[in-house]
């Protein structure tokens, strides 16, 4: 999955952040920037956007009036040093709204919002998936999805835990992850793959299930509660 993305800043040194920023992210790929609004209709004739880092104050004319322009926009994300205007940018739709100077913290955050809403819209619905068999000890087992509490990955097999028993097969994580409904799992470390649903709770950097405490590494935490978040009531 690539997320297209155009910058549309009349400042070189903000154009230069947020290409710095965008490559930093193998999902993000920048096909285009532009110092003028103008400069951006001919670039978004030319190639398929997804997302527009977009500044407001420019010469000729404003962000927004560009934005008002487009008849299908992409997703927006704002970009200015100025807050005077987030009311405006929200009633426009804009998926986030920074204030420069930008930090790469701030950046991702907004990044990961435009990486949901790009999966949301692209997303293949999953096969209906209520069980799957694995070959273990000589045998055949059947797996219910509904049992499954965590899968973790060893050298040259993993460990799949039920809330009746352990199965150890000689299975690869990449191919079990790929064969289960990714709207119901989420990966919290590059060796645990957890049902989101058998989430008690979220503490530091563990994730608890049932009596369980597992580790939830720091480059898949924000991903984690990203996933979290579409499940939590707010005010």
């Amino acid at each position: 999955m690539k997320i297209n993305c155009l910058i549309v800043d009349d400042e070189p040194i903000a154009r230069k952040i947020l290409q710095e920023y965008i490559e930093e992210f193998d999902w993000l790929q920048l096909v285009g920037q532009a110092e003028s609004p103008l400069n951006a209709i001919n670039l978004m004739a030319q190639h398929s956007v997804d997302l527009l880092f977009l500044d407001i104050e420019m010469p000729q004319m404003s962000g927004f009036a560009l934005l008002k322009k487009l008849i299908y926009p992409p997703a927006v994300i704002i970009t200015t040093a100025y807050p005077n205007y987030a009311v405006e940018g929200f009633e426009l739709d804009v998926l986030d709204y920074l204030l420069k100077p930008i930090s790469i913290d701030r950046f991702l955050k907004s990044a990961l919002k435009a990486k949901a809403l790009y999966a949301q819209k692209n997303k293949t619905p999953s096969p209906t998936i209520d069980y799957f068999f694995v070959k273990c000890d000589g045998n055949i087992e059947r797996i219910e999805l509904r049992d499954l509490l965590y899968v973790k990955a060893l050298e040259n097999y993993i460990i799949i835990q039920t809330t009746q028993r352990k199965y150890i097969t000689y299975l690869t994580m990449k191919g079990l992850e790929e064969y289960l409904p990714t709207e119901q799992f989420v990966k919290i470390h590059k060796s645990y793959l957890v049902p989101i649903a058998k989430i008690d709770r979220i503490e530091g950097n563990e994730v608890h299930i049932g009596i369980e405490k597992l580790p939830l590494s720091r480059t898949l935490r924000t991903d984690v509660l990203q996933r979290i978040d579409e499940k939590l009531v707010k005010r």
